[in-house]
């Protein structure tokens, strides 16, 4: 990788915590699921190793923006696999040490990386944008803090730093916007990935608290979701839908992002948790959550969206500029009674008088790993699951829609030998 930083700030940023400096251009991308992995790379440092030993450290797992693939960060570099069908696309072995956060672009050549602390060349204070099909940095960003996360989307670069995020413009890495968040120490944040919304959620000032940015609407909104703290969050591709989960790890709770509403709320269970996952189906019917406690939990949605054709079919024109909401689509949620599918206490028909946990919706499916192991959840075709654990296990599982229950295994795969790292 070539060192693309000056040795003073960049002029382009504003920002008084970051410095970057980048070549971007659209020219550059390419769709490939397979990026050409025979090109050599920049100053030999970063090498392809496709007969490497598996004797390596998992630091870090990540779907990509539609879940089709997930990147694998290592002590030695990073791994790229498609989910359906399952196969590792290609690695990366660095020499100088491996990367902590792996962010993909889709399935295009772009990825963001971040060093992990035992990196002697890219330590974890430093963002790359890597071309790989050039073998090359294209850009870099430098803070005077350690970097929590990086979401990436067609048009914006977002880094999440402990206490604050930036947002960048892809294509000249101009600084766009700062917010301010609560200590975040694991990087909460999640955007929008249809090209006509931008939509971004993340922590707000006050403890339990999501803010949820509409910049095509030059709206926020801040939702206090829960009494405790967040432990993790996720919206729908259009970002009308958030779905929240704090550190007590019992519920999880719907929202309307437009207004802040409440819609619906789900229990995991009775006993404290960490969720590690959450994912919203495609379709909005489904909500699906991995936890410490060993048990992925798939969940009913009984919200209905009107209005939403003019946002999941955008205008045919695209391009960086097009992050426009129409002011006049709102979400207009409507509850469906509930036809049973996530089960209520039998005591439900006095839950005027009884403590809400009687009346909360009890999950429809259920799969059974590993206690104590990270695991990160999304949709496949087929009302299937994926399940990927940090201890570099693969899981491909079926659930009845209709009846519901222990979920069927239909794959598994040990895609890396590993200790295990969270």
């Amino acid at each position: 990788m070539q060192q693309m930083m000056a040795s003073t700030p960049s002029s382009k940023v504003s920002s008084p915590d970051s410095t970057s400096q980048g070549i971007f251009s659209t020219s550059r991308i390419r769709n490939s699921e397979t990026p050409n992995v025979g090109a050599s790379p920049s100053v030999g440092q970063l090498n392809a190793d496709m007969n490497g030993n598996d004797e390596t450290d998992l630091l870090s797992i990540s779907w990509n923006q539609d879940y089709g693939c997930f990147a694998a960060g290592t002590s030695r570099g990073f791994h790229i696999y498609n989910c359906e069908p399952f196969k590792e696309t290609f690695r990366r072995d660095l020499k100088s040490g491996g990367f902590k956060i792996v962010e993909m672009l889709f399935r295009c050549n772009i990825l963001a990386l971040v060093g992990a602390v035992a990196n002697s060349h890219y330590p974890p204070n430093k963002v790359l944008i890597w071309d790989d099909h050039q073998s090359r940095c294209i850009g870099e960003f430098t803070f005077k803090s350690e970097v929590r996360g990086v979401k990436l989307r067609r048009d914006r670069i977002v880094v999440v730093l402990e206490h604050k995020i930036y947002v960048y413009n892809f294509m000249d890495l101009q600084l766009l916007h700062q917010i301010e968040t609560l200590a975040n120490p694991k990087g909460l944040c999640c955007l929008s990935y249809q090209s006509n919304t931008f939509v971004l959620a993340c922590p707000g000032r006050q403890k339990g608290q999501v803010r949820v940015e509409h910049f095509g609407l030059n709206m926020k909104k801040f939702i206090n979701a829960h009494d405790s703290q967040l432990a993790c969050f996720t919206l729908t591709m259009d970002g009308l839908l958030l779905a929240t989960a704090s550190l007590k790890g019992t519920l999880i709770r719907i929202f309307n992002t437009m207004d802040g509403s409440l819609l619906q709320e789900v229990r995991r269970g009775v006993d404290r948790a960490e969720i590690n996952s959450i994912a919203l189906s495609p379709d909005v019917q489904w909500l699906a959550a991995s936890s410490d406690k060993g048990t992925v939990h798939i969940f009913s949605l009984r919200v209905r969206v009107s209005g939403e054709d003019s946002l999941t079919h955008p205008n045919a024109a695209q391009g960086p500029a097009l992050f426009h909401q129409n002011s006049s689509t709102s979400l207009d949620p409507l509850i469906s009674p509930n036809t049973g599918a996530n089960p209520n206490s039998s005591l439900s028909f006095m839950r005027g008088i009884l403590p809400k946990y009687f009346s909360s919706e009890w999950s429809f499916s259920q799969f059974h790993l590993p206690e104590k192991t990270h695991f990160i959840v999304a949709f496949g075709s087929q009302n299937s699951v994926i399940i990927v654990g940090m201890d570099g296990s693969f899981y491909r599982c079926s659930f009845d829609t209709i009846h519901g229950g222990e979920m069927l295994q239909q794959e598994y795969v040990r895609f890396l030998r590993c200790e295990t790292r969270i």
